[in-house]
Formats: C-alpha cells, sequence, structure tokens
C-alpha cells in the first residue's frame, strides 16, 4: 500500500511507519556515525547563514523560559551550519540546536537525494530539517500536518490531542521559546501539585520512541513534546496544510477574540458562542443556503479576491 500522508492524517490520530525511510543516503550516512552525516550535509550547505540556539547544560536540554518566564533560558544567533557542526561533533558541554532550516534554501539538493514517498494532495509540503545533541522541544503546536522522519539518533515524540489544552497549562502568548505557545509542564518530570490537571493530560497521552528511519505522522494542532536522546541527531520534516493559501491564521482570530469577546459578561459570550457555531464552526454552506448568490457577500466561498476585501474590510474596523 502507498505512502498517503493526507489519508493518514485525515484518520486524526498519529501514526508510526517503522524503516519507511531507511534507505535514504542521510539515513545510511547517520547510520555510519555522525561524522559522516556532518559530512554529507556539508556537500549540501549553501553558505547561508542559519540560526542557532545555545542553552546551558543546567537546562536538561529544554529550551524554555528563564526563571521570570518574561526571557529565554537560551541563546540565538547566525552560524555557518559546516562550523557549527563541527562544534557540534566536539561534544559541547551545552545544549546546540539548529531546527526549522528549510532545506531548499540553506541544503538545496538534498530533498531531492532523500525523497519522500507518496503525495501531500493539493498541497506542497514544505521540508525542514533539525539537528543538535541531547535537546527538547517543549510541548508545543503547529498549524500545520506533520510527517516527521529521524534520520540520525532517537527522538521521542509525546503527543497529547488537542482538547487537553487547559490541561496542559499554556505558556505566554509572547515571547515564545520558538514562534508558538509552549506548556507550562515539563512532561519528564511534571509538577502536579502546581499544575494539577496534567494528570489528565497524561492519561491522554502519546509516546513514540522513533529509531533512524522511522516517520511519525500527526495531524495540525496536535501538542507534541520532542526530545533527542542521543549526542547527535538529525530530524527531517515535512508540514502541509490543506487550506487555501489566501485564509488568514486563526490565531488573529484568537487575538482578536481576546480583545473583543473575553471579557464581555457570561451572557453575552454564550450568545456569541452561538453565532460562531452558526457562522463559523457550522456547516460552511448553511448561512448563506437561503440567501440568493448576489446577497451573500462574505458569507459566500471564499477566493482570493473575496479574501482580500474581507480583510481590507477588517483594518477599516481595526483602525476606526
Amino acid at each position: 500500500m502507498p505512502f498517503d500522508p493526507a489519508a493518514l492524517v485525515a484518520t486524526q490520530q498519529p501514526v508510526v511507519l517503522r524503516g519507511l525511510v531507511r534507505d535514504w543516503p542521510l539515513v545510511r550516512a547517520g547510520l555510519a556515525g555522525p561524522a559522516n552525516a556532518a559530512t554529507y550535509l556539508k556537500r549540501f550547505y549553501s553558505g547561508a547563514p542559519v540560526v542557532g540556539y545555545t542553552a546551558r547544560r543546567a537546562s536538561g536540554g529544554r529550551f524554555f523560559y528563564d526563571e521570570a518566564v518574561t526571557g529565554m533560558n537560551f541563546t540565538a544567533g547566525r552560524v555557518a551550519l559546516d562550523a557549527w557542526l563541527d562544534r557540534l561533533l566536539s561534544a559541547p558541554d551545552e545544549a546546540l540546536y539548529v531546527g526549522s532550516t528549510d532545506l531548499d534554501t540553506y541544503l538545496p539538493g538534498l530533498r531531492a537525494e532523500n525523497v519522500l514517498p507518496g503525495g501531500f494532495g493539493a498541497a506542497t509540503p514544505l521540508a525542514g530539517i533539525w539537528i543538535g545533541n541531547r535537546t527538547i522541544a517543549a510541548t508545543h503546536w503547529d498549524m500545520s500536518n506533520n510527517v516527521a522522519c529521524c534520520v540520525a539518533g532517537r527522538r521521542r515524540f509525546t503527543l497529547f490531542p488537542p482538547d487537553q489544552v487547559a490541561n496542559l497549562y499554556p505558556g505566554p502568548l509572547e515571547p515564545t521559546p520558538g514562534g508558538q505557545v509552549v506548556s507550562m509542564v515539563d512532561v519528564r518530570a511534571p509538577d502536579l501539585a502546581r499544575y494539577p490537571r496534567f494528570a489528565e493530560a497524561q492519561g491522554a497521552a502519546q509516546v513514540f520512541d522513533l529509531e533512524p528511519g522511522d516517520v511519525l505522522v500527526y495531524p495540525a494542532l496536535w501538542w507534541h513534546d520532542v526530545a533527542a536522546l542521543e549526542d547527535f541527531n538529525i530530524l527531517v520534516n515535512f508540514w502541509w496544510n490543506d487550506a487555501p493559501r489566501f485564509l488568514d491564521t486563526p490565531m488573529t482570530t484568537l487575538l482578536h477574540g481576546l480583545l473583543s469577546l473575553r471579557d464581555r459578561p457570561n451572557s453575552e459570550k454564550q450568545a456569541w458562542r452561538a453565532l460562531f457555531d452558526y457562522y463559523v464552526f457550522g456547516p460552511a454552506d448553511r448561512p448563506a443556503e437561503h440567501l440568493p448568490e448576489t446577497a451573500r457577500g462574505a458569507l459566500a466561498p471564499l477566493d482570493p479576491l473575496t479574501a482580500r476585501r474581507l480583510r481590507a474590510q477588517l483594518l477599516q474596523r481595526l483602525n476606526r
């Protein structure tokens, strides 16, 4: 049966495919040793600086907040990838990490030699690479579906379904360690006295240990904590979303909801919940089905032109 990531995501459950990319040249290089993997990557490096993250070993490799939760426990800076790989191979006494680095920009040609079978429907996936030693990406969610390919070292993914959000105790909307809201709970040593609802999230968690060549597929908006378990680890991932590109990010809606809805009387909020269920979360065609096509306006299906018009209306209202 061919690998069909879109069909796997449609199940709305994480799925592991053992050894799916074990024949990739990058996987084979990693199995031959970290130095071989680094040499293979350097062959494709474009020379453009990437963002490297450094944290003290006292952090446990978890890239997170400082004690005040107003800054970070790590530093970030532009680095040359080849020199950074050499630093990583030298077994430094610190946690090093390069994440979400676009393959086609920084390692052109690597994707062509390491081909993921199957298609993504009408979407074109973004391919990224993640390289580091024993590091941890704190529990967070992404806007896109994800195909995560473990190509060197081992990784442990701990996943939680979206409905566990309240039990994960999300941190500030900003600043964030990597662009997305993260859980304040360390899944390896949860403080249940401080975060008691996390016990319920633990019951819903799914844990996957990936070996080189294994692939994990999971849907957008699933929370995931990612731990790299060896001194040299590489992950390649493919992100995609079937939503039209002209749509705005729902985070804009959430932020505006904080501004316009959250602090209203509860009775009003419940009435607005009914309106949102009707106009947004219910069947897309229902609000306009009883109206003539010429009168549907923003209730009609969106396209790039009508999306631009609607965005202009919103900006006009916000700027009053």
